[in-house]
């Protein structure tokens, strides 16, 4: 469209942050374009993407997904489409051959502008676009001033310093953050998600992201519990020499398809390939244990070790980890439980975590045994491994 002002925004995107979106934003109010495009770098010019970078694909979506529902903004996989480098002169010939006549603005941050007169072909870029120059860092617009003065006087350059609020991160701080459990604060939840879901950067739970995001959609009675049993976890970790953090995360992440229904839980079952005996099948409260810790697999980059405690919460095994017996446990007494029996355990819980554990799992056969139903094999194995080692234990 001949006059159209469309504003252009680039980068490696690798990954988008709320950084960038405060940046996107700032522009849309500043220059009011008619659109602006987000094109993510295909191969950047100056600096070479790691073997474990995520695809083109991969942030052109994350890309999407940042900035999804900023209005006159639109993200464009121009640079992904076309081999080789990314200048960006190649990319305002194709933009001008594609939008004849606009006017287009380029918005940078206030490094590129520093460096940006050893651009490949910065003064026929400068001739063809104009500039809005993003501060990175506080007390940085003096420098930026200075700089866009001298273009002015050497190129006839037409740059514009945007006041806009800063965050001072970088897509390379996150890298090196996410791996650690931090960094998600950063983030846009969707593309937390997509990180999670794709395992890119090695990112693990974080969580305090996961209570904020993961547990949001509960109901309240599911989310009361789901915390006590946090709660619970967590102490009882510390007091039997657990992974503090994995217990969190387990306890966080335990019930996520509880409150699925039953047509839902089957279909998981579908899409992953997960075989459920008849009897797992029957009982909806044995069924969720399988169906989420398949999706804290998935969906949230959950460890083996947390998938396991998650797996046999419900009915137990012979032979179970440390992490296991603590999700079992806490899940059975954590401070909402007010059934006969439950105190009992929690009495015993941090004086013999075997006992609290063996004494649960035998009130729970016999609550399924009265309601007239049939206890799961699994349940059966366990009491009967930690009845043998009680009574091993006793004869030494």
């Amino acid at each position: 469209m001949s006059g159209e002002r469309i504003a252009v925004y680039g980068g490696t995107f690798d990954p988008p942050h709320l950084g960038h979106r405060m940046a996107v934003r700032a522009a849309l109010a500043a220059l009011q374009p008619d659109r602006l495009l987000v094109i993510p770098t295909g191969i950047p010019p100056h600096k070479g993407m790691e073997d474990t970078a995520p695809t083109g694909e991969q942030r052109l979506e994350m890309a999407r997904l940042n900035f999804r529902d900023l209005p006159g903004l639109e993200v464009s996989d121009l640079e992904l489409r076309r081999e080789g480098r990314s200048y960006t002169a190649d990319t305002l010939r194709e933009l001008m051959e594609c939008y004849p006549g606009a006017a287009f603005t380029l918005v940078i941050g206030g490094d590129m502008l520093l460096s940006f007169t050893e651009w490949r072909e910065a003064e026929w870029i400068l001739q063809h676009a104009s500039l809005a120059v993003l501060a990175r860092r506080e007390g940085e617009h003096p420098l930026l001033e200075a700089a866009a003065a001298d273009m002015k006087e050497k190129y006839g350059a037409e740059i514009r310093l945007l006041n806009a609020p800063v965050l001072e991160i970088s897509s390379t701080a996150l890298r090196e953050a996410l791996p650690l459990g931090q960094g998600t604060e950063y983030l846009d939840p969707q593309v937390v998600r997509y990180l999670l879901r794709h395992r890119l950067f090695g990112i693990r739970p974080n969580p305090d992201w996961l209570r904020c995001h993961a547990l949001g959609e509960m109901k309240r009675h599911r989310l009361l519990h789901t915390l006590g049993c946090e709660y619970e976890a967590v102490r009882l970790a510390r007091r039997w020499g657990g992974d503090e953090e994995k217990a969190r995360i387990t306890a966080l992440l335990h019930d996520l398809t509880k409150g699925a229904e039953y047509e839902e839980q089957l279909k998981i079952c579908r899409e992953y390939g997960i075989v459920v005996d008849g009897l797992g099948k029957a009982q909806k409260k044995l069924f969720h244990a399988i169906t989420g810790a398949k999706l804290a697999e998935v969906d949230y980059a959950a460890d083996p070790e947390i998938v396991s405690a998650i797996r046999w919460h419900t009915t137990g095994r012979a032979g179970m980890s440390l992490l296991e017996k603590i999700m079992y446990v806490a899940d059975y007494m954590e401070p909402g439980r007010d059934f006969p029996g439950a105190q009992e355990v929690r009495d015993l819980a941090y004086r013999d975590l075997d006992k609290a554990l063996l004494l649960g799992l035998r009130q729970t056969m016999e609550e399924v045994l009265e309601a007239g139903g049939v206890p799961h094999r699994d349940t059966a194995d366990a009491i009967a491994y930690y009845t043998k080692r009680e009574g091993e234990a006793d004869a030494e």
